[in-house]
């Protein structure tokens, strides 16, 4: 545990600025290098580090240059999606013998392939590598968790259903929007937080990940807002993005059958949306048991504001993530950081780095999320139950990612996977 632990940041959007405020909690590392491809968004995201007092970053603009800087003794790569693996590629170029850690957001890839790449890279640096699910560490989770199995689980047997879901109303950026961009739609974005966070909360705490086994998948999904014609207008007005051709889905609903160590069958459920109308974003959790029971709701906390019709004003997010109404009876999340996971997510992954050893979620576990997401839309674009593990994984790209729009669930014309998109 020596020395403090020099962090450089690639990539300067939504999610990395999550990771500069949570970075207030953390202790014995500083932020001390970002990355973006625009220099003004590097500069930007340097500057907010500064803000908070979380370290004194020098801006770049080629990941190569961050990974080289001295300074640098592990990486989060908070790139886009489609730029993750390239991100890679020069961290292990460059990085090798030289970082303590690396770390990498949600998905790990937009295929099994290409995180099955991600992995190989990883492990070729020599070094601990991090996959970064901040689900895992919300206070909800992770204190629910150890409350249910410590309490319930132990005097009345292991929990057997879990549920979890994340909705709101669209994501910031127009890539986020492109099929072959992000490698998907709702289901690539979010279901990733939510079909691992309910597989967490079922697995006994101390055992591993292979301590529960999936055995089938099915999957439907759908695009139920954001093809309606005044919808498309919104896009292409707001966004630059045409969903009148590929449009990708907005709505994905899963349910994974799972076995544990001793036979017992257990189930998990996911539902996303990029269609709920609300305050903001909404993470729900739910776990049942012989006799015990969870819930959690993220806008379910202890404060709220109410202003009049008098009370105007411009837009923002201020109160809550994905804010939409800035008038009426309204939740405030007054930590997101905290409340989300990512304090004490990049705290963890800090320690972990600095004691040389695995973090809790490793580019390993990122793999086995992406073979489930691809299961999911494989399932869903067949219109049947799939049993564990389907042939073709390797290989499949789902056809939303290859820009030929949802299936609704009915089998699509029969076509070989490819490979993802540059």
């Amino acid at each position: 545990m020596s020395g403090t632990l020099g962090v450089g940041i690639v990539g300067a959007g939504f999610v990395a600025r999550f990771h500069l405020r949570a970075w207030q909690g953390v202790r014995h590392a500083d932020v001390v290098a970002v990355c973006s491809r625009t220099r003004e968004k590097a500069e930007a995201a340097a500057a907010l580090a500064r803000e908070l007092d979380v370290g004194d970053p020098k801006a770049y603009t080629d990941a190569a240059a961050l990974v080289r800087d001295p300074r640098v003794d592990a990486v989060w790569i908070c790139a886009p999606n489609f730029a993750r693996l390239e991100v890679m590629e020069a961290v292990a170029a460059h990085g090798r013998g030289k970082l303590r850690g690396v770390a990498c957001e949600k998905p790990l890839g937009r295929t099994v392939k290409e995180a099955r790449r991600m992995v190989a890279l990883a492990e070729s640096l020599g070094a601990p590598h991090g996959y970064l699910e901040n689900q895992l560490f919300m206070p909800t989770v992770a204190r629910g968790k150890e409350l249910l199995w410590r309490r319930g689980a132990a005097v009345a047997g292991r929990p057997y259903l879990a549920r979890a879901a994340e909705e709101h109303g669209g994501p910031h950026e127009p890539w986020f929007w492109s099929g072959p961009r992000q490698g998907g739609g709702v289901l690539n974005d979010m279901m990733c937080h939510s079909i691992e966070a309910a597989r967490f909360l079922l697995q006994e705490p101390g055992t591993p990940r292979g301590s529960m086994r999936p055995k089938a998948v099915s999957c439907d999904i759908a695009t139920l807002k954001w093809s309606r014609r005044e919808y498309v207008e919104r896009l292409r007005r707001d966004m630059g993005v045409d969903w009148s051709r590929g449009a990708a889905e907005d709505f994905a609903r899963a349910t994974v059958a799972w076995e544990g160590d001793d036979g017992a069958p257990l189930v998990t459920e996911a539902t996303t949306s990029w269609g709920y109308v609300g305050p903001g974003l909404r993470l729900t959790v739910e776990v049942m048991g012989p006799e015990y029971s969870l819930q959690g709701n993220s806008l379910s906390n202890h404060l709220h504001v109410f202003f009049s019709r008098e009370v105007g004003g411009p837009g923002g997010e201020d109160l809550v993530e994905k804010q939409a109404a800035e008038q009426g009876l309204l939740p405030v999340v007054t930590d997101e950081a905290g409340e989300y996971g990512y304090t004490a997510e990049d705290r963890h992954m800090v320690d972990s780095f600095r004691a040389g050893k695995a973090p809790m979620e490793t580019f390993h576990d990122g793999l086995e999320v992406t073979k489930l997401l691809m299961a999911c839309y494989m399932a869903a674009e067949q219109g049947r139950r799939l049993e564990w593990e389907p042939p073709g994984l390797e290989e499949f790209v789902p056809a939303v990612a290859r820009g030929e729009g949802t299936h609704f669930g009915a089998a699509p014309p029969p076509s070989p996977g490819r490979a993802a998109r540059p």
